[in-house]
């Protein structure tokens, strides 16, 4: 199986998260600040294509009710940009609901400083989006 690669999109910062070679366990990579790295979809090619990535799990904003707001349309934007830059490896999308709420909390129990994890946080967060589909692949088999 190759590897799966999760995305944690945000205006500042995209988290960025990769599944091991038997695609049951992600682990957090690296953050891309967006300031530093303009051409983000560039950065994702470049990690796809070194690392043999198979399938992108890009998290999807939805409000608490399940429907979709501003920021929704902005990451399926985003979506369909690196979906055409990356042509031959299909990108898909996974609710992300509370996935930072939950990031932030696994640091602190963890003992880290989340004002001063920031950079971390957004790996979490794509970490635990992959880790969610991740999940969801085993059970259906």
């Amino acid at each position: 199986m190759k590897r799966a690669l999760g995305i944690d999109h945000g205006e500042a910062r995209i988290g960025v998260a990769i599944s091991d070679e038997l695609g049951m366990l992600a682990h957090p990579l690296e953050t891309i600040h967006v300031k530093e790295v303009p051409d983000s979809i560039g950065r994702i090619a470049q990690i796809v294509e070194r690392d043999q990535i198979g399938v992108v799990i890009v998290g999807m904003p939805r409000n608490m009710d399940g429907s979709y707001g501003p920021a929704a349309e902005k990451v399926r934007a985003y979506v369909a940009k690196l979906q055409e830059r990356l042509a031959a490896c299909p990108v898909k999308v996974w609710d992300e609901r509370m996935t930072s709420v939950a990031a932030q909390r696994l640091l602190h129990e963890n003992g880290r400083n989340v004002k001063k994890s920031r950079q971390v946080i957004d790996q979490v967060a794509a970490h635990l989006i992959l880790q969610g589909w991740l999940d969801s692949q085993s059970m259906l088999g």
